[in-house]
Order: structure tokens, then sequence, then C-alpha cells
């Protein structure tokens, strides 16, 4: 089979690209990266944006259809972060990333509360973006080691605060789930764990996250720490 077969079969219904809207106030950050994320065969720029603003128009009312958006947190008129609030909210099937210079616990806990699946550090964007992305479409976190610390620093200090657990409304076939996530299992690995479908775990997923008013993977693995369905 030559090359070009081999692309077409790749752009298929299972594994097309995903269409990213790039938001970041430098010309020059946003070519950088666009060339990065241009050269995967499953990952495919289809707007950028200059500011937080324009990047919520371009998400929702742009007609341009977008699976992932990248959002600078230093952006004028709004920041990465309120653009990422308005973006969730407006259209929650957007998956979020965050760029960011810093390696800073509080815009990275504000990413999070934004809706952000994963905070990407720009000086190693090279190295960590293109994993995050799909990670992002995963439906699961991209964490880089800093960040790791913080959760774990958050949960020490709810800990000693004295915050207590909630009793569990999760039926035992949910907390087994809620455990797998929080380990780090992809759906289509709990589906072969479980002997269940993709589907079955999706909506495990999705009822979890509705019992106990949370909204992502990130959420459920704290819930699974202080459960103690899992150790930090």
């Amino acid at each position: 089979m030559n090359e070009m077969s081999v692309g077409e079969m790749s752009v298929g219904t299972e594994q097309r690209q995903t269409r990213i809207l790039l938001a970041d106030d430098h010309a020059l950050v946003r070519h950088g990266l666009r060339l990065i994320l241009d050269a995967e065969p499953d990952l495919t720029v289809v707007a950028e944006a200059g500011d937080g603003a324009e990047a919520i128009e371009i998400a929702t009312r742009s007609g341009i259809e977008v699976d992932l958006a990248i959002l600078d947190i230093a952006m004028p008129r709004l920041t990465g972060i309120q653009a990422a609030r308005e973006i969730s909210r407006r259209a929650p099937g957007i998956r979020l990333l965050m760029l960011s210079m810093y390696d800073n616990e509080q815009y990275f806990f504000e990413s999070l509360k934004a809706g952000a699946s994963g905070y990407v550090l720009k000086s190693v964007a090279d190295r960590d973006l293109l994993e995050a992305c799909r990670a992002a479409m995963r439906g699961e976190p991209f964490l880089y080691p800093g960040a790791v610390t913080a959760l774990i620093r958050d949960y020490l200090q709810r800990h000693e605060q004295g915050e207590t657990v909630p009793d569990s409304l999760l039926t035992p076939r949910e907390e087994e789930i809620v455990k797998l996530i929080a380990e780090g299992h992809s759906s289509k690995e709990i589906a072969d764990l479980l002997v269940i479908s993709v589907k079955t775990v999706d909506r495990h997923r999705a009822n979890v996250l509705g019992k106990l008013g949370l909204r992502d993977r990130l959420d459920l693995t704290r819930h699974a720490i202080r459960a103690g369905l899992v150790e930090p």
C-alpha cells in the first residue's frame, strides 16, 4: 500500500483530524506552534486568534468547527482563563488546553476550574503539546510533573484542614471505574479489563460525574484520592 492510500485511511471517520483553534497574542509563537501541530497527520489548526475575545468568537459563533482550543493564559482583552470559562459554558463539546510561560499553581488551578483538561508550559511545548492534545481528545488530563505535585499538595492541605469525605453515592461498579480512571487507564483499557463496551464505560463515567457534581477526569481523580480509592 502506498503512502497516499495510508494517509487517506488515517483521516477516515474513526481517525479524522482534530480541528484546533490556536489562541496567542504573539504571531511568531502561533506560527511556531502551528508548524508543530500541522506536521502531525491527526492534528490540524483550522483557526487562529490573537486574544481571548477573538477566541470566544471563533469557537462559538464563527461557523468554524473546532474540537480543541489551545489558549495562551496571558492575552489582551480577555485572558485565556476567561476565554476558557466562556467557551466551556457556551460550547462544552470543545476540549481546552492552556499554554503558559509560568509554572504557577494559581494559574494551574484556575485553568482546571475554567474547564481545561491540560496545562502546557511554553518552554517545553515542542515536547509536551502533541501529547497534551491527544490526551485532551481522549478525555484524559495532561499534567506535567509540577502540576502533579500541586494536586498532591492541594490534597494534603485539604486533609490537614479536616475536610470530610462524603458518603459514597456510587455503585460498586462505578467505584471500580472511578478507581481505574484515577489510575490513568483509558476508556478502552477499562472496557477490556472489565469486559464491557467502551460506551458502557463512558455511560458510567457520565453517571458518576452527574451524581458527584464533577466535571472531568481531574475531578474524578481528586475524588478517588479523597475517597481512598487510590493513593496520592
